[in-house]
C-alpha cells in the first residue's frame, strides 16, 4: 500500500488542506468569545507569541512524523522505530480521538449549515435567536439531518480521492472562506462607531486586569494557542505522509499558523466592530456568534444577507476540517486494513454515522444524560475528552517520540524537519523541546482539569459594566 500511496499535487495544496484542518470553529467561534472575555488587544498579543514558541515547534513535530514515516499514525511509529513500546497504545488512542472528535463537531458543523439555509430561505426571525436555537437543537429530526448531511459532505468529498475530492475542494472553499472574510470585514469596518471596536480588538490595554488577573489572561491566550490548531490526535501528521521534501517543515508550519491566526483575526474584525457599533457588549461568552450577533445582524441594512454570509463563512470553517479529519479517519482505515479508499468509506461512514447520533440526541430526546454535571450535555464530554485530555496528552506524546532517544529521537527528527528549502530548527532547540515544552504541556494539562472540576469560587460583583460596555454606551 505504501509504493501506491497518493500525494497532495502541490504545495499550495498542503498548506490549505492543512490549514483548512487548523481553520475551524475554534477560530471563528471560541476565538473571538475568548477575546471578548479577556479584554482585546492584550489577549491577540499574547495568543500570537504563544503559537510561535509553542505551536510552531508542535506542528513541526507532527508533521515529521508523518513525511518520515509516510503513513498515517496507524502505523507511522512502527516505520520509526523497531521499539514503539507504549506508542502502540497511543496510537490506538490517537485514532479513537479522531473518531470522538468527529462525533460532537459533525453536529456543529450540521448547525453551521443549518443557519445560512433558514436566513436565506427566511423560515428564521433572527430578532429574537434564542427562540430559534431552542426550537432547532430541540428538534431531534432537525438534529439529526444536518449532522448527518455535513458527515455526508466530509465522506463524499473524501470519496472523489485526495487530489481531485480533498485537496480541490478544500482549496475552492479556503478561497471562498477568504473572500467572504474580506468583504464581511470591508463592510463592517466602515459602520459607523466601528473604529471603537476596531481599537478594542488591537489597541493593547491593561484595563482588562482590573477584573480578570493576569494568570488569567495567559492561561486562555496558552490554552487557545494549543488548541486551534488541532494538534495531538494526527490529524495534521497524515497530510505531512502526503506533501514532497521540497521544503522545510517549520517553513511550511509558520505558514499554516499565518493563514490559522489570520482567519481568527479577521473574524474578530468582523464581530468587534459589529458589537460595538451596535453598542452590544462582547464579552458575552459562548452565546457571542449565535445569540448575539444575530441581534446584531437584525439591525444591519440589508442584515439578513450579511448574517447569510457571516453563517456561510462559519459552515465553510467548520466543513473543511469535516473533510480533513474524515480524510485521516479513512486512511487510518486504509492503512489498517490493506484495503481500498471507497471499501474505507464504505466501513467507516455508516459506523461514524451511527456514533455521531448520541450527540445530536443530546440536546432534545437524550437531554437527560448531563454526564459532566447539570446542565451540560453529551456534547460537553465528548468535546471535553478531546480537547482537555486528547489533545495536550497526544501533542506531549509527539514531541517525546521526536526527542526521545529511546523512540526515533532529535538528530533523526532534525533531519526530517531541515530537508528541503526553507525555515529551519536550530539544533539549540532540543532543550527546549526536550524539557520546557512537554513541562508547559503538562501544566496546561494539569491547570485545565482543576479548572474543570475544582469547586469555582464566587465571582466578585463588578463595580462597573461588562468589558466593553463602558466604551459603547453613549
Amino acid at each position: 500500500m505504501n509504493e501506491k500511496r497518493e500525494t497532495l499535487a502541490t504545495s499550495l495544496g498542503f498548506l490549505l488542506v492543512s490549514a483548512g484542518c487548523a481553520v475551524g470553529l475554534g477560530n471563528v467561534w471560541r476565538f473571538p468569545y475568548i477575546v471578548g472575555q479577556n479584554g482585546g488587544a492584550l489577549f491577540v498579543a499574547l495568543y500570537i507569541v504563544f503559537l510561535v514558541i509553542f505551536g510552531l515547534p508542535m506542528l513541526t513535530a507532527e508533521f515529521a512524523v508523518g513525511r518520515a514515516s509516510q503513513h498515517s499514525v496507524v502505523s507511522s511509529y512502527h516505520v520509526l522505530t523497531p521499539r514503539p513500546g507504549l506508542f502502540r497504545f497511543i496510537a490506538k488512542l490517537q485514532v479513537a480521538a479522531n473518531w470522538l472528535l468527529m462525533m460532537f463537531y459533525a453536529t456543529v458543523a450540521g448547525w453551521m449549515l443549518a443557519y445560512p439555509t433558514a436566513l436565506i430561505s427566511r423560515t428564521w426571525d433572527f430578532s429574537a435567536p434564542e427562540t430559534y436555537f431552542g426550537n432547532f437543537v430541540g428538534n431531534a429530526n432537525l438534529q439529526l439531518f444536518w449532522t448527518v448531511l455535513a458527515l455526508l459532505i466530509g465522506f463524499g468529498v473524501c470519496a472523489l480521492g485526495l487530489k481531485k475530492g480533498v485537496e480541490n475542494v478544500t482549496k475552492k472553499m479556503m478561497m471562498m472562506l477568504f473572500l467572504l472574510l474580506i468583504g464581511l470585514c470591508c463592510y463592517v469596518i466602515s459602520l459607523p462607531g466601528a473604529e471603537l471596536g476596531v481599537s478594542f480588538y488591537l489597541k493593547p490595554s491593561l484595563e482588562i486586569l482590573n477584573e480578570r488577573s493576569l494568570s488569567q489572561v495567559v492561561f486562555d491566550a496558552l490554552g487557545q494557542s494549543f488548541f486551534t490548531l488541532s494538534l495531538g490526535i494526527g490529524s495534521m501528521s497524515i497530510f505531512g505522509s502526503y506533501t514532497s521534501r521540497k521544503y522545510t517543515l517549520a517553513g511550511e508550519s509558520a505558514k499554516i499558523i499565518a493563514i490559522d491566526t489570520m482567519v481568527a483575526l479577521l473574524a474578530g474584525l468582523i464581530i468587534f466592530p459589529a458589537c460595538f457599533a451596535f453598542k452590544v457588549s462582547p464579552d458575552q461568552g459562548p452565546s457571542l456568534i449565535f445569540m448575539t450577533l444575530p441581534k446584531v445582524f437584525a439591525q444591519m441594512p440589508a442584515g439578513r444577507w450579511i448574517g447569510a454570509a457571516f453563517f456561510t463563512f462559519l459552515a465553510l470553517a467548520a466543513l473543511t476540517t469535516v473533510i480533513a479529519v474524515i480524510e485521516n479517519i479513512v486512511a487510518m482505515a486504509m492503512e489498517a486494513r490493506n484495503c481500498s479508499r471507497g471499501k474505507a468509506i464504505l466501513i467507516t461512514a455508516p459506523l461514524l454515522i451511527a456514533l455521531s447520533i448520541p450527540c445530536a440526541l443530546g440536546f432534545n430526546k437524550l437531554a437527560f444524560i448531563q454526564p459532566l454535571g447539570s446542565g451540560t450535555s453529551i456534547l460537553d464530554l465528548e468535546d471535553f475528552l478531546v480537547s482537555n485530555i486528547a489533545l495536550p496528552l497526544g501533542a506531549l506524546a509527539f514531541l517525546i517520540f521526536c526527542v526521545s532517544k529511546r523512540y526515533w529521537g532529535w538528530d533523526a527528527f532534525l533531519k526530517e524537519v531541515n530537508t528541503g528549502t526553507g525555515l529551519r530548527l536550530a539544533n539549540g532547540l532540543r532543550f527546549y523541546m526536550t524539557w520546557i515544552l512537554p513541562f508547559i504541556l503538562l501544566t496546561v494539562f494539569t491547570a485545565s482539569l482543576l479548572i474543570k472540576f475544582l469547586p469555582a469560587k464566587p465571582a466578585p460583583t463588578p463595580d462597573k459594566a461588562p468589558v466593553g460596555e463602558q466604551q459603547v454606551t453613549p
